[in-house]
């Protein structure tokens, strides 16, 4: 079987840069275009020597048509208002889409679902094996322990992370809210601050620190009476989502139109 060929959406970025340094070295993939946004200061150069690494041979471009013409796949961790137009782009394509952006509304999530219906997406605030083994866990545990036992959300990233929660802490956050067979929205407890009163039942809270470097810290407790649960994941390299995310490119390959997440891509749906 050939190689996947891949287009990677916010080339430029952390998580873009990352994945053009990964994907030449993961077997059966190859890098055949790097987008950035119009105007980039990286348009034209070699994506590889132009983000740190050594010449790949595959420039910075914006011409997303072009890209499509080539790919058999679409990995984005870019921006909310770019991947939905990219989800857009790749649906009049027939290009699977591998999302790993963060902070999408909900009128992004209906574009995507919308898109869904033309070809495969797979979409996850955190494209990590361990993370999403965890949200398995975190499920099962919510389901167990019920709503008697308080669950918070505590995350950590680097200072330059601009939403909150993180789409990984959301996603856990889904989790507890299908243990409990209830509405995450409806029971979301964010930002305390000031005379807030006694913890609501059932509230499902989450807070968020910034500082440093941190890739990303995720610890979710569950707190009862007496006694106290917690689960924690720690990402100490990048390189686990870039992974993660080809994997997920890799499994779109023959796959229907549809909106899928990384617990289809690891088969851990209905686990």
């Amino acid at each position: 079987m050939s190689d996947l060929r891949l287009v990677v959406v916010g080339a430029a970025g952390r998580m873009g840069r990352m994945l053009t340094q990964t994907i030449p070295d993961t077997l059966g993939v190859r890098l055949v275009a790097a987008l950035a946004r119009e105007g980039a200061p990286a348009i034209g150069a070699d994506s590889g020597a132009a983000f740190g690494q050594g010449a790949n041979g595959v420039p910075v471009t914006s011409d997303v048509e072009a890209a499509l013409a080539q790919a058999d796949a679409v990995i984005d961790f870019s921006s909310p208002a770019a991947t939905v137009a990219m989800a857009r782009a790749a649906a009049r394509a027939r290009v699977p889409h591998v999302v790993g952006t963060t902070g999408l509304a909900p009128d992004d999530l209906a574009a995507l679902a919308d898109a869904a219906r033309a070809t495969a997406i797979v979409r996850s605030g955190n494209m990590s094996l361990g993370v999403n083994l965890l949200s398995v866990l975190i499920e099962k545990a919510a389901k167990a322990l019920g709503p008697a036992w308080d669950a918070e959300i505590v995350e950590m990233h680097h200072k330059m992370k601009v939403d909150a929660p993180s789409g990984t802490a959301l996603l856990l956050g889904e989790a507890v809210a299908r243990g409990r067979g209830i509405e995450l929205a409806e029971h979301s407890a964010r930002g305390r601050d000031g005379l807030t009163g006694p913890r609501k039942p059932g509230e499902i809270g989450f807070a968020a620190l910034r500082g440093g470097t941190v890739v990303g810290d995720h610890t979710v407790i569950f707190a009862g009476m007496g006694e106290r649960i917690e689960f924690s994941h720690r990402a100490e390299d990048r390189g686990i989502f870039a992974r993660g995310a080809i994997a997920a490119a890799i499994w779109t390959r023959g796959k229907e139109p549809g909106l899928y997440s990384m617990a289809d891509v690891l088969g851990l749906t209905g686990a």
